[in-house]
Protein backbone atom coordinates (compact mmCIF):
# COMPACT_ATOMS: atom_id res chain seq x y z
CA UNK A 1 0.00 0.00 0.00
CA UNK A 2 1.47 3.23 -0.95
CA UNK A 3 2.25 5.98 1.93
CA UNK A 4 -0.34 8.66 0.46
CA UNK A 5 -3.05 5.88 1.27
CA UNK A 6 -1.82 4.91 5.26
CA UNK A 7 -1.95 8.20 5.97
CA UNK A 8 -5.23 8.92 4.45
CA UNK A 9 -6.82 5.45 6.02
CA UNK A 10 -5.64 7.07 9.53
CA UNK A 11 -7.08 10.55 8.79
CA UNK A 12 -10.42 8.98 7.75
CA UNK A 13 -10.40 6.14 10.95
CA UNK A 14 -9.50 8.81 13.44
CA UNK A 15 -12.28 11.41 11.62
CA UNK A 16 -14.89 9.01 11.66
CA UNK A 17 -14.49 6.80 14.54
CA UNK A 18 -17.88 6.25 16.25
CA UNK A 19 -19.33 7.83 13.08
CA UNK A 20 -22.17 5.29 12.15
CA UNK A 21 -22.70 6.36 8.74
CA UNK A 22 -19.44 5.69 7.84
CA UNK A 23 -18.41 2.23 7.01
CA UNK A 24 -15.07 0.91 5.58
CA UNK A 25 -14.82 -2.13 4.03
CA UNK A 26 -11.73 -2.80 3.59
CA UNK A 27 -8.31 -0.54 3.53
CA UNK A 28 -9.51 0.99 -0.32
CA UNK A 29 -13.09 1.16 -0.13
CA UNK A 30 -15.15 2.87 2.08
CA UNK A 31 -19.05 3.95 2.76
CA UNK A 32 -21.31 6.93 3.47
CA UNK A 33 -24.95 6.94 4.44
CA UNK A 34 -26.53 10.13 4.17
CA UNK A 35 -30.25 10.95 5.62
CA UNK A 36 -31.83 8.52 8.26
CA UNK A 37 -32.52 4.64 7.33
CA UNK A 38 -36.18 4.36 5.65
CA UNK A 39 -35.73 8.13 4.65
CA UNK A 40 -36.78 8.45 0.69
CA UNK A 41 -33.76 10.60 0.81
CA UNK A 42 -31.28 8.76 2.17
CA UNK A 43 -28.49 7.26 0.45
CA UNK A 44 -25.23 5.16 0.14
CA UNK A 45 -22.11 6.76 -1.12
CA UNK A 46 -19.12 4.18 -1.73
CA UNK A 47 -16.02 5.65 -2.95
CA UNK A 48 -12.85 3.17 -3.64
CA UNK A 49 -9.54 3.95 -4.49
CA UNK A 50 -7.44 2.68 -7.57
CA UNK A 51 -3.73 1.71 -7.50
CA UNK A 52 -3.10 5.20 -8.56
CA UNK A 53 -5.50 7.40 -6.13
CA UNK A 54 -5.18 9.84 -5.00
CA UNK A 55 -3.16 11.04 -8.64
CA UNK A 56 -6.39 8.97 -10.31
CA UNK A 57 -10.30 9.71 -9.58
CA UNK A 58 -11.50 7.15 -7.32
CA UNK A 59 -14.30 5.43 -8.04
CA UNK A 60 -17.72 6.15 -7.07
CA UNK A 61 -20.74 4.12 -6.65
CA UNK A 62 -24.19 4.46 -6.11
CA UNK A 63 -24.58 0.90 -7.38
CA UNK A 64 -25.57 -0.62 -3.91
CA UNK A 65 -28.89 -2.31 -2.76
CA UNK A 66 -29.66 0.70 -0.05
CA UNK A 67 -30.00 3.05 -3.02
CA UNK A 68 -32.62 0.72 -4.70
CA UNK A 69 -35.22 3.97 -4.09
CA UNK A 70 -33.42 6.81 -5.38
CA UNK A 71 -34.14 8.31 -8.85
CA UNK A 72 -31.90 7.42 -11.64
CA UNK A 73 -31.81 11.27 -12.45
CA UNK A 74 -30.80 12.09 -9.41
CA UNK A 75 -28.42 9.50 -9.16
CA UNK A 76 -26.77 10.77 -12.08
CA UNK A 77 -26.75 14.01 -10.73
CA UNK A 78 -24.86 13.09 -7.38
CA UNK A 79 -22.32 11.03 -9.48
CA UNK A 80 -21.25 13.76 -11.93
CA UNK A 81 -21.37 16.44 -8.94
CA UNK A 82 -18.37 14.26 -7.03
CA UNK A 83 -16.65 13.62 -10.55
CA UNK A 84 -16.34 17.25 -10.67
CA UNK A 85 -15.09 17.75 -7.18
CA UNK A 86 -13.04 14.89 -7.76
CA UNK A 87 -10.96 16.50 -10.74
CA UNK A 88 -10.97 19.73 -8.96
CA UNK A 89 -9.18 18.01 -5.50
CA UNK A 90 -6.29 15.66 -7.89
CA UNK A 91 -3.31 14.81 -6.56
CA UNK A 92 -4.24 15.49 -2.90
CA UNK A 93 -6.37 12.89 -0.02
CA UNK A 94 -9.87 13.75 -1.02
CA UNK A 95 -12.06 10.86 -0.08
CA UNK A 96 -13.11 13.51 3.47
CA UNK A 97 -13.60 16.17 0.93
CA UNK A 98 -15.62 14.26 -0.78
CA UNK A 99 -18.04 12.75 1.66
CA UNK A 100 -17.94 16.11 3.06
CA UNK A 101 -18.90 18.17 -0.27
CA UNK A 102 -21.53 15.81 -0.38
CA UNK A 103 -23.18 16.82 2.97
CA UNK A 104 -23.23 20.33 2.07
CA UNK A 105 -24.73 19.29 -1.58
CA UNK A 106 -27.29 17.06 -0.38
CA UNK A 107 -30.64 18.66 -0.25
CA UNK A 108 -29.96 20.64 -3.63
CA UNK A 109 -28.99 17.39 -5.45
CA UNK A 110 -31.90 15.47 -3.93
CA UNK A 111 -34.50 18.01 -5.28
CA UNK A 112 -35.65 16.07 -7.61
CA UNK A 113 -36.10 12.82 -5.28
CA UNK A 114 -39.64 12.67 -3.70
CA UNK A 115 -39.79 12.89 -0.56
CA UNK A 116 -42.16 9.20 -0.20
CA UNK A 117 -41.91 6.47 -2.52
CA UNK A 118 -44.24 6.45 -5.86
CA UNK A 119 -47.49 4.66 -6.15
CA UNK A 120 -47.77 3.44 -9.36
CA UNK A 121 -51.75 2.12 -8.91
CA UNK A 122 -54.46 5.11 -8.50
CA UNK A 123 -57.34 5.44 -5.96
CA UNK A 124 -59.62 4.92 -8.73
CA UNK A 125 -58.13 1.04 -9.42
CA UNK A 126 -58.06 0.82 -5.98
CA UNK A 127 -61.93 1.39 -4.86
CA UNK A 128 -62.78 -0.36 -7.95
CA UNK A 129 -60.71 -3.36 -6.18
CA UNK A 130 -62.19 -2.94 -2.65
CA UNK A 131 -65.62 -3.15 -4.25
CA UNK A 132 -65.29 -6.13 -5.66
CA UNK A 133 -64.01 -7.93 -2.48
CA UNK A 134 -66.38 -9.48 -0.46
CA UNK A 135 -66.72 -8.53 2.98
CA UNK A 136 -64.72 -10.90 4.51
CA UNK A 137 -61.64 -10.58 2.36
CA UNK A 138 -62.06 -6.65 2.95
CA UNK A 139 -62.07 -7.34 7.08
CA UNK A 140 -58.54 -8.88 7.53
CA UNK A 141 -56.13 -11.18 5.50
CA UNK A 142 -55.72 -14.34 6.84
CA UNK A 143 -52.47 -15.67 8.45
CA UNK A 144 -51.43 -19.14 8.39
CA UNK A 145 -50.62 -21.26 11.28
CA UNK A 146 -47.77 -22.02 12.01
CA UNK A 147 -48.15 -25.80 13.27
CA UNK A 148 -47.64 -26.28 16.68
CA UNK A 149 -45.25 -29.09 18.45
CA UNK A 150 -45.71 -30.68 21.69
CA UNK A 151 -42.67 -31.16 23.79
CA UNK A 152 -42.59 -34.75 23.01
CA UNK A 153 -42.86 -34.23 19.34
CA UNK A 154 -39.96 -31.89 19.48
CA UNK A 155 -37.85 -34.04 21.42
CA UNK A 156 -38.30 -36.79 18.97
CA UNK A 157 -37.43 -34.79 16.57
CA UNK A 158 -34.08 -33.48 17.85
CA UNK A 159 -33.09 -37.21 18.44
CA UNK A 160 -33.48 -38.72 14.97
CA UNK A 161 -31.01 -35.68 13.72
CA UNK A 162 -27.11 -35.03 14.05
CA UNK A 163 -25.79 -31.73 15.65
CA UNK A 164 -25.63 -30.34 11.97
CA UNK A 165 -29.45 -30.86 12.02
CA UNK A 166 -29.88 -33.37 9.57
CA UNK A 167 -30.77 -37.10 10.08
CA UNK A 168 -28.57 -39.91 10.37
CA UNK A 169 -27.25 -41.70 6.99
CA UNK A 170 -29.71 -44.58 5.80
CA UNK A 171 -32.86 -42.95 8.35
CA UNK A 172 -35.01 -43.68 5.59
CA UNK A 173 -33.33 -47.08 3.94
CA UNK A 174 -36.02 -50.56 4.09
CA UNK A 175 -34.26 -53.47 5.56
CA UNK A 176 -34.93 -56.63 2.77
CA UNK A 177 -34.57 -59.33 5.00
CA UNK A 178 -37.14 -57.87 7.12
CA UNK A 179 -39.64 -56.73 4.21
CA UNK A 180 -39.02 -60.07 2.65
CA UNK A 181 -40.11 -61.78 5.82
CA UNK A 182 -43.18 -59.71 6.21
CA UNK A 183 -44.27 -59.81 2.32
CA UNK A 184 -43.54 -64.34 2.65
CA UNK A 185 -42.38 -66.47 -0.09
CA UNK A 186 -42.84 -66.04 -3.87
CA UNK A 187 -45.85 -67.69 -5.09
CA UNK A 188 -45.38 -67.64 -8.35
CA UNK A 189 -44.50 -70.99 -10.16
CA UNK A 190 -42.36 -71.53 -13.05
CA UNK A 191 -43.31 -73.61 -15.57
Amino acid sequence: MREEHEEELEVLQSIYEGDPSFTMINNTTFQYKYGETGDNKSFLVEITWGPDYPDAVPTVSLDLFYNKHIVPTVKEKILSGLQEQAKINLGMSMTFTLFEWLKEAKDELLEEQPSEVSITTTTSELSTDIAHMTVDEQAEPKREKKEQLTKAQKRRMWDRQNAAGERARGYNWVDIIKHLSQTGPSTKNDG
